[in-house]
């Protein structure tokens, strides 16, 4: 088995695997909102943000 006189970088390992993350993203459907949103991302639905169908912030709770 070859073994490098020195060792490369990870920038360089990482550019070397990155040909397959140029596809489309995932999208999923948030189970309570019904709401199209991209995987492991949180989303804003009528002035709340959800993330994994729980409510992280409620923005119009803050504006009464």
């Amino acid at each position: 088995m070859a073994h490098p006189k020195r060792r490369q970088s990870s920038t360089r390992r990482d550019k070397r695997r990155t040909h397959d993350k140029a596809a489309v993203p995932q999208i999923a459907k948030d189970s309570v909102t019904g709401e199209l949103h991209l995987y492991h991302r949180a989303h804003w639905y009528e002035g709340k943000l959800y993330y994994r169908g729980q409510v992280l912030i409620d923005s119009t709770e803050a504006a009464e």
